[in-house]
């Protein structure tokens, strides 16, 4: 077959546009494509295939790709033609086509059975069109300016058909020899009438005088208005949180089907919850920080209904774990320690009771085989953790270092350690069953749901254990200071080794996609940010306030000698203390510091033993000195420059507000503004470039492996690349009103766009009832300027108040608009908590922090407050949310 492709593309000088067809059986190099005229590019290809997949890509002199597109093209041609001339448009993952055809929609509207189109041999043109509708009464139309087409009369129109899921079709034959003008339309079926016609000017094609060749016009967007796309609202909650009466203490899987019941109810369209990995570490309450997965495939044993196992509990314990039950529903809070103790015994009696049944069940077996790559190692992992009582690997004393062959034998049923791996695995099976029920009856009743992925790795987990080779080890990483906490926040994860991920075509980012896949529609990515550049800290750092970008483009030594400053290691890389910064520091307890502080003079420096917040740390574990240690560990971070060997020179970075330093403050004048310069250019001007590209390698390849909604969660110290990326890769981006990335005092939902997250607040900020008193000079603003309420702030946040705040997020262009279940409860007085600290999930500023909100009410009673429920039920109907 001969295909000719013809592509409408503007380039500069130097650059041109190649075709790259997507065949591991079409072995003939990407072909060059020629320049015509009015931006039109042409190639011509042999082809033996009736289906064919490609992709154009933007080219230099000297063949670099210099963009290409991340949506291929894909085209069916019809067995009755060898010919084909081909007109494209240039696919952008941001074309609404492409970031709305994904799980929430499939989902929405399946069962969907595709049309199939006939393409006679009198037919001249075949049109093509790219757009999800996810009305079902909707249907794809189109006329134009000829005869054949209509002449643009609505009661003309052709038809065309959806030959797979927001694909539409149609073959016409076109008589007329005159340009051909036409444009899509929407039509409701039940109406039998064209309701509105697409956007914009309208598209052409060429007559076609060749019988034997068929002309494809393959349209890539229809060209939605606002009201056409997709808008949903939905709730935050993480499932430890749910409340219910067959709960353990804690929210479970089963959870949210009680939760979807409410939320269909509610109208609302989508649950959101934090990561559901397993992070039992050390059974302790520090294992309630959820984004520290021991494992990025297992799920969380927390969320495992007892009640619901493939086996029932044992009735001389029955009467035992109702007690324990009720004692733990009753709690306000989570008590995490009791509640995962609790579980791991009931489960295991029940697993010891029926253990031969368990290993004699064909679907456990099956669920092994198909997860055994990350299964094996987990439960291997498990198991030692438990036997040497910690996480570390480098502690155990044996299989330090992970070797497959001898993890697989803890799968025997040889190994003295096969009913314990077992256990494990059999666990992870329950909690696998009970999730997808949950996730199937959710979609039954239209819900999506929405999962969240951790930006890190915990650094004792197994795949730090499995695969080190990915991870920078010697690192930390973390953010930098923000509105969350001025010392910067150390998540005490691993770095990731982009370039050794990057070798394999970002493998183990894409498995990891495609296993959270398995339930969820939507994902929100946690700081974003780190697909771009992570805040990087040494081993030797305890807090935030010591890290730098990575990549970077660090300070050379270079660079201080052109700005003429005097660099000297020891005054810029070390600590500076003097008398008076000693006084500042201690005051009178400065006599207790000189215990860890060389004295020269009256100019002091850190004793060996004792020189970074990683010793001090250690030592004060088993050597509490009371008041000075925070402050000697907040001394250790009065430097100028943080120094990073790199290729075997020596590089620097400034430290995070420099100018805020001590040690600043004693510079001469003219130090001050050449290091200001300097700290400027490397915090907002020199990194821009360099970060957009680090994006643009990772973040497309992976996107690409999922049919997810992608969300990206870029709070923070945001570069002007990010939303740049984000917008050209249509991932949705986050808008919480208090916390704007533009320098305003908030953001204003009404001035969001459509691929945006509208919110009140988050998981890591207070709820608004905590954050109203926190600063009432700020809320003063807020009320005055941003709602519009005249007089004095009230102290606390009322019910009235706060609907206004939900209805600014709602009536907006915006295509979600999700709010913690706190928010949803603040605008009821029947319903608000008495004690709103009790509502806050998580405080970023410290570290580690016990993750226990609870709901105050059980989903049971929620249920069952039908005013409130009608309420919301309006609120989103009447946004168009529904």
């Amino acid at each position: 077959m001969k295909l000719y492709f013809n592509v409408d593309y503007n380039v500069k000088v130097g650059e041109s546009l190649r075709l790259v067809i997507n065949d591991a059986g079409f072995t003939d190099k990407p072909h060059i494509m020629f320049y015509i005229e009015n931006g039109v590019w042409k190639c011509e290809i042999d082809y033996f295939s009736r289906a064919i997949s490609y992709k154009y890509q933007l080219i230099d002199e000297k063949e670099n790709v210099l963009r290409e597109e991340y949506a291929v093209h894909y085209l069916n041609l019809p067995h009755n033609y060898e010919e084909f001339v081909i007109f494209d448009e240039w696919n952008n993952k941001n074309f609404p086509e492409n970031y709305l055809n994904n799980k929430i929609f499939h989902n929405k509207l399946s069962p969907f059975i595709p049309e199939k189109i006939t393409i006679l041999e009198n037919h001249t043109h075949l049109f093509r069109l790219e757009a999800p509708i996810y009305n079902p009464n909707w249907k794809i139309v189109m006329f134009g300016n000829t005869v054949s087409l209509g002449n643009w009369d609505y009661e003309k129109v052709i038809h065309l058909s959806q030959t797979d899921f927001g694909i539409w079709e149609v073959g016409v034959e076109i008589t007329e020899k005159e340009f051909i003008q036409f444009k899509y339309c929407i039509y409701d079926k039940e109406t039998g009438k064209v309701i509105d016609v697409e956007t914009g000017n309208n598209r052409f094609t060429l007559p076609n005088h060749n019988k034997d060749i068929l002309h494809i016009n393959s349209n890539h967007y229809f060209r939605f208005k606002l009201y056409q796309m997709y808008h949903e609202a939905g709730v935050a909650v993480p499932i430890f949180s749910l409340r219910s009466k067959d709960g353990f203490g804690v929210g479970e899987f089963l959870d949210i089907k009680k939760l979807a019941d409410w939320a269909r109810e509610t109208n609302l369209g989508i649950i959101q919850i934090l990561p559901i990995n397993d992070t039992t570490a050390n059974y302790s309450w520090t294992d309630s920080y959820p984004y520290a997965a021991v494992s990025v495939y297992a799920l969380h044993p927390q969320y495992i209904s007892l009640e619901n196992l493939d086996f029932s509990l044992p009735k001389e314990i029955i009467k035992e774990y109702q007690l324990e039950k009720d004692t733990l529903n009753s709690l306000e809070l989570i008590d995490y320690e009791k509640m995962i103790a609790g579980k791991w015994k009931y489960i295991k009696l029940i697993f010891n009771a029926e253990k031969d049944n368990i290993y004699k069940d064909e679907d456990f077996r099956k669920f092994i085989q198909e997860n055994e790559k990350w299964l094996i190692p987990y439960s291997a992992f498990c198991v030692l953790r438990d036997l040497y009582k910690t996480p570390n690997f480098n502690a155990w004393e044996t299989h330090k270092k992970y070797i497959p062959k001898e993890a697989s034998h803890f799968f025997t049923s040889q190994s003295k350690d096969y009913d314990s791996s077992m256990l494990h695995a059999w666990v992870q099976y329950q909690l696998h069953k009970q999730l997808t029920e949950a996730v199937n009856y959710t979609h039954s009743v239209s819900v999506s749901l929405k999962g969240d992925l951790p930006i890190g790795i915990y650094r004792y987990s197994v795949e730090a254990w499995t695969e080190p080779e990915l991870f920078g080890m010697d690192f930390q990483a973390g953010a930098p200071p923000d509105q969350f906490t001025e010392l910067g926040q150390n998540w005490e994860f691993p770095t990731y080794n982009w370039e050794a991920m990057k070798a394999d075509n970002y493998k183990w980012w894409k498995n990891r996609f495609q296993a959270l896949e398995q339930y969820f529609d939507a994902m929100r990515i946690d700081h974003i940010l780190g697909f771009f550049r992570i805040w990087r800290m040494p081993i030797s750092a305890t807090q935030g306030i010591l890290g730098y970008f990575y990549p970077a483009v660090p300070i050379v030594w270079e660079e201080f000698n052109a700005l003429g400053i005097p660099f000297n290691y020891d005054r810029y890389c070390k600590p500076f203390i003097n008398n008076q910064i000693l006084w500042n520091y201690f005051g009178e307890d400065s006599g207790k510091a000189l215990e860890f502080l060389h004295n020269d003079n009256g100019n002091y420096s850190f004793k060996k033993e004792f020189n970074t917040q990683r010793k001090l740390t250690d030592f004060f574990k088993k050597n509490p000195r009371g008041p000075i240690e925070e402050q000697l560990i907040s001394l250790c971070a009065n430097v100028l420059f943080l120094p990073e060997e790199k290729e075997g020179e020596t590089v620097y970075h400034p430290r995070f507000n420099v100018y805020n330093t001590d040690s600043f403050k004693y510079l001469s004048d003219e130090e001050k503004n050449s290091i200001n310069d300097l700290y400027h250019d490397y915090f907002f001007r020199r990194h821009d470039h360099l970060w957009y590209k680090k994006g643009m390698e990772k973040l497309p390849m992976i996107l690409n492996s999922t049919k997810m909604l992608i969300c990206g969660e870029d709070l923070g110290l945001v570069p002007d690349c990010v939303p740049v990326v984000m917008d050209e890769l249509a991932i949705i981006a986050l808008k919480v009103q208090r916390m704007p990335s533009e320098n305003i005092p908030f953001h204003n939902p009404k001035n969001a766009t459509y691929l945006n997250v509208v919110t009140a607040s988050s998981h890591d900020s207070s709820t608004l009832r905590q954050w109203w008193s926190e600063d009432l000079e700020l809320t003063q603003k807020y009320f005055n300027q941003q709602l519009g309420q005249e007089g004095k702030v009230p102290e606390e946040l009322n019910t009235h108040l706060s609907e206004i705040i939900m209805k600014q997020h709602l009536y907006t262009d915006a295509m979600l608009a999700i709010f913690p279940i706190q928010e949803f409860f603040a605008t009821d007085l029947e319903l608000i908590n008495p004690n709103m600290d009790n509502e806050r999930i998580n405080n970023p500023a410290v570290f580690p922090h016990y993750w226990r909100y609870r709901m105050h009410l059980s989903l049971e009673d929620l249920k069952q407050k039908k005013l409130f429920n009608q309420k919301i039920a309006h609120w989103i109907k009447d946004s168009g949310r529904v």
